[in-house]
């Protein structure tokens, strides 16, 4: 751990973002959170966040020494600007260029450039995001290529030197259940299954062997899909 160094998660409720909290939790002396409101339409997320918050403090109390403030921002103009399933109960297909319909458009250099100016207020120079290329629907702006692009413009922007840092950028979702085991064991695990929130439609009344979800979406079929792999993988070992 780098005690001397402090980070900020962008930290939405979901699995990925849960096991990133926990990685920069085991690294970094403070960590402050935050997440986005941006009018999607599994906001329930924004709720379930707290609960997973709670439980990091009171099964990891090292960890939850370790936590600072806890944001929530309203980005509302991605609703206005609109073009996205994820504003709306539409189904979730193959949209232009290939893209799934639940594409945001500049979702992520958004949420990105308002950390870095949170982080700038805070004094904080390392950024932590769950943006992935191996299991990422094809969203260009979860490509590394695109992170690091962003990084060099944030820190041109605004005179500073901000590392962001994206754990997952190289695991599918088997890996990143391997990694919040190795962090947080079983304890950890158990908080993702029950307070976690990927489903796009925002169902928590069914609950799998992978967590609550509608079971059809594609966050939900890709978590279904991980976890079943990761499964098999630790059954062999």
């Amino acid at each position: 751990m780098t005690r001397s160094r402090r980070a900020l998660v962008l930290f939405s409720g979901g699995q990925d973002s849960t096991t990133c909290l926990a990685w920069a939790l085991d690294r970094f002396s403070s960590v402050e959170t935050v997440g986005f409101d941006y009018g999607q339409r599994h906001r329930i997320e924004i709720e379930c966040r707290q609960q997973v918050l709670s439980e990091l403090k009171r099964q990891f109390p090292a960890w939850g020494s370790r936590l600072g403030q806890d944001c929530v921002m309203s980005l509302g103009i991605l609703k206005e600007i609109g073009n996205s399933a994820l504003f709306e109960r539409s189904e979730i297909v193959a949209g232009k260029k290939g893209l799934p319909t639940s594409f945001v458009p500049g979702r992520n250099v958004l949420f990105l450039t308002v950390a870095a100016a949170l982080a700038y207020k805070l004094e904080v120079k390392t950024i932590v995001g769950g943006m992935c290329e191996t299991d990422f629907s094809g969203y260009p702006d979860c490509r590394d290529d695109a992170i690091k692009a962003l990084q060099v413009a944030l820190n041109l922007g605004m005179d500073q030197r901000f590392v962001i840092e994206t754990p997952l950028m190289w695991l599918d979702k088997a890996a990143t259940w391997h990694l919040a085991v190795r962090l947080g064991g079983q304890s950890l695990k158990e908080i993702i299954l029950e307070h976690t929130h990927t489903c796009y439609d925002g169902v928590r009344s069914q609950r799998h062997d992978w967590g609550y979800g509608c079971g059809n979406c594609p966050a939900c079929k890709l978590r279904a899909t991980g976890y079943s792999k990761f499964i098999e993988n630790t059954s062999v070992v």
